[in-house]
């Protein structure tokens, strides 16, 4: 198949930029199709100006300019900026750059990802041409600028009038859509309660699997001191400082909390100032096996409904059991199997649930002996397969 995938950031060498886990998700999806020996090409946004193509593992990698007032995944702008950026962005209507490279490449089908940048202009091209288009819901551009659905320090439960306004073009584009992917149930859900994708053809769900190499358990007593790791973006929703001020909660000799993930000094010193007694160790932006071998437990606090957190898939892979909040798509893990505890988001919660984690040391270690268990984990080759099985059902419809 030739397959024509867009994304927001996709990195490479040249642009290396990586903010959350659907560029990396999408990254190795793209890999996946090339193994499986379809012809794929990728459309990004441009992260800087007059940004040239560049090839990589045999991809050809297209980077669009950005048509607004200033680039995506920049520094912060005031909130008037922001709201006029977003104006702009959804009322953008064409991509020559998609249209002439669907003109030469002859795409089976198009697989949209996240769309800052891009906008859903990009779907327009495809329906003008008479390709098939498939999206992934990784966040929630289409009903929320910042992506996100969470303000003022919660989940938002409702649309707001300003996220309506904003996002009124994009809703509307989706009837354009061959197909939807959720990459939980909880996402697509959401979207669907909200009215969108009632004309679209195919809803499904295709869950994250990792693409780390498994690893065999080591069903071990913890030590005497339980170490705890957090990997990712250090931000409010992300559930950090939850997580943090719980930790400081807790005798500072019986437990340490190790974090992956780009910290600047402000933002290390203003973690510490939650739990100065606490042992706290930033190792950086640093590769997931790296971290995993460091840690007992990995949690995952998120205060937002998280689409479907790659690093659940990455902690079962590495044979780590997780602590995760009940939002978005970790609950639906756990149903499934995921080996892992449940928890509240708050500070109190986390703390009483790493507590009982203390009181009984050798609970960790039962939790990880499930893991050699289970007779089978979800590959990331399925994940590439349950796409292509999409792709491919579109394009017999189209023939």
């Amino acid at each position: 198949m030739r397959v024509l995938v867009t994304t927001s950031l996709y990195p490479t060498p040249l642009a290396p930029k990586v903010i959350g886990g659907a560029e990396i998700f999408v990254r190795k999806l793209v890999e996946g199709f090339v193994a499986s020996g379809d012809s794929v090409e990728v459309i990004r946004a441009a992260s800087a100006p007059n940004q040239k193509t560049e090839s990589c593992d045999d991809v050809d990698i297209y980077s669009e300019p950005v048509s607004n007032i200033y680039l995506p995944f920049t520094e912060q702008h005031s909130a008037p900026m922001r709201g006029l950026w977003h104006a702009v962005e959804d009322w953008r209507r064409s991509t020559k750059l998609v249209a002439d490279r669907i003109k030469a490449f002859r795409p089976d089908v198009l697989h949209s990802n996240n769309l800052s940048g891009l906008t859903t202009a990009v779907w327009k091209a495809a329906s003008d041409h008479g390709v098939p288009i498939v999206h992934t819901l990784h966040d929630y551009y289409l009903t929320c600028p910042r992506c996100s659905r969470f303000s003022h320090g919660s989940t938002c439960t409702h649309t707001c009038f300003s996220c309506k306004i904003l996002t009124v073009s994009r809703r509307t584009a989706t009837r354009q859509l061959s197909a939807i992917v959720g990459v939980s149930q909880r996402i697509l859900d959401i979207h669907t309660e909200l009215g969108l994708f009632a004309d679209t053809p195919l809803r499904k769900v295709i869950r994250h699997a990792s693409a780390l190499p498994p690893v065999a358990p080591e069903p071990r007593r913890p030590a005497d001191l339980l170490t705890l790791g957090f990997i990712g973006r250090l931000t409010e929703e992300k559930g950090i400082y939850n997580l943090v001020k719980a930790v400081g909660t807790l005798p500072p000799n019986s437990v340490k909390l190790v974090i992956a993930g780009s910290a600047s000094a402000e933002m290390k010193e203003r973690l510490r100032a939650l739990a100065p007694e606490a042992q706290i160790e930033f190792l950086g932006f640093v590769a997931p096996e790296t971290f995993y071998r460091q840690i007992d437990v990995v949690v995952i606090p998120p205060i937002w409904e998280e689409p479907g957190p790659i690093v659940v898939a990455d902690a079962q892979a590495a044979g780590k059991p997780f602590l995760g909040t009940r939002f978005g798509g970790i609950p639906e893990a756990v149903a499934r199997g995921a080996v892992g505890w449940l928890t509240a988001p708050d500070p109190d919660s986390l703390a009483e649930s790493i507590r009982k984690m203390l009181s009984n040391p050798d609970e960790v270690t039962t939790m990880t002996r499930k893991f050699a268990d289970r007779n089978s984990q979800r590959t990331f080759s399925e994940v590439v397969a349950e796409y292509r099985a999409i792709f491919e059902q579109l394009r017999r419809r189209e023939e």
